[in-house]
């Protein structure tokens, strides 16, 4: 194959739809489901990372999620959207992930002193930053005290802005289940982020 005709086919790759590149790769195209997932690969490890909460863990329920997806496509029987199929093999994965690591090792500081001293003071010298980080990580607490299904809905439709049939469908069950979670799970995440509401 030469420079040219890699590049176009590169070219009408990107030019194909969703559910034209899945069926390329089902038929046998070797780049299809590569154009596929880089399409939607920020968005897919937003969802991955939001909902495992740790680097390491999300970026192997990612993995097992493509090559689920890779092997399933043949599956895929059009009933809903590329990305809501692909959403919900990557919500299941990290489910799954939750659901085998109940016991977390925390993460050791690193032994680096001087790598620590740096991180220290630019810290210090850039306050909001703290402050965004602070509550980032209050509310990444607070998410981790759920159980998996309130926190996977709550991602979903709070964070990544699906509707409520969206994630019903990416989750595998009924949008009244969705509301459930949805509605139990904003219930317990209020007395523990009370504390960053703003004062009237």
């Amino acid at each position: 194959m030469t420079s040219e005709t890699r590049q176009a086919s590169v070219t009408d790759a990107e030019e194909l739809s969703d559910e034209a590149l899945l069926a390329a790769h089902v038929a046998g195209d070797p780049a299809a489901f590569g154009q596929l997932v880089r399409r939607h690969q920020d968005r897919l490890w937003a969802v991955a990372l939001r909902t495992i909460r740790h680097g390491e863990d999300a970026a192997d329920a990612l993995q097992d999620a493509y090559i689920s997806a890779y092997r399933r496509a043949g599956s895929f029987r059009g009933d809903s959207k590329v990305t809501t199929w692909l959403h919900r093999i990557v919500v299941n994965a990290c489910l799954d992930r939750i659901r085998h690591n109940k016991v977390r090792k925390a993460d050791a500081l690193p032994d680096d002193h001087d790598r620590m001293a740096d991180l220290a003071s630019r810290a210090t010298s850039q306050p909001d930053l703290v402050a965004q980080g602070a509550v980032r990580a209050d509310i990444a607490s607070a998410l981790n005290e759920l159980n998996p299904d309130q926190r996977a809905a709550l991602i979903l439709v709070d964070m990544e802005g699906y509707s409520v049939e969206e994630a019903a469908t990416m989750l595998g069950c009924a949008t009244g289940t969705i509301k459930s979670r949805c509605f139990r799970g904003r219930a317990k995440l209020v007395p523990l982020l009370e504390h960053l509401r703003e004062p009237s």
